[in-house]
């Protein structure tokens, strides 16, 4: 009994958490001015074996197939403009080149996505589609983390902001 006088004295004592409409946040966010609404598809033999209906988000049906397009969007739309300006670079030799390739391009941002060499050809074709004439795709090193330390290099000779 004597917990919960406690637990009530301490709830009573704290400020009211203000009131916040996650689900307008959502359907309003920027991010929709790139990324579609995408279903959800209820997971049946998972609902079954969980006893709990479960649900998958459909990211897959993105653009550039992947989730990582919302996080290159938010990140470069939370960017000042005039660092926009100057442009963005980024490392990544998958989905999230594509989603940065992608948001420049609606934006009308420079980009230049560096990948390493060992990229396959079909990535680097997809990157330069989704990014049209704002993207530039570099080629530099065997690895991810060799793509990444020229990234930054390029990043601080030029004044670009990483994404």
């Amino acid at each position: 009994m004597l917990l919960t006088e406690l637990e009530q004295a301490a709830a009573a004592a704290r400020p009211a958490a203000p009131s916040h409409d996650y689900l307008k946040k959502t359907l309003t966010a920027r991010v929709y001015d790139v990324a579609r609404e995408t279903e959800l598809e209820r997971a049946p033999n998972l609902s079954a074996r969980l006893r709990n209906p479960v649900y998958l988000k459909r990211e897959d049906n993105q653009p550039v197939f992947s989730f990582k397009l919302r996080g290159a969007y938010n990140k470069m739309a939370h960017i000042p403009a005039e660092a926009l300006g100057r442009g963005v670079i980024t490392a990544s030799a998958g989905n999230h080149a594509q989603g940065v390739a992608l948001s420049a391009a609606r934006m009308g941002v420079k980009a230049i996505i560096v990948v390493p060499v060992t990229t396959p050809q079909v990535k680097v074709d997809a990157i330069r589609t989704h990014g049209g004439p704002t993207v530039e795709v570099v080629q530099f090193g065997e690895s991810y983390s060799d793509a990444y330390g020229h990234a930054v290099k390029l990043q601080e000779e030029r004044g670009l902001t990483f994404v």
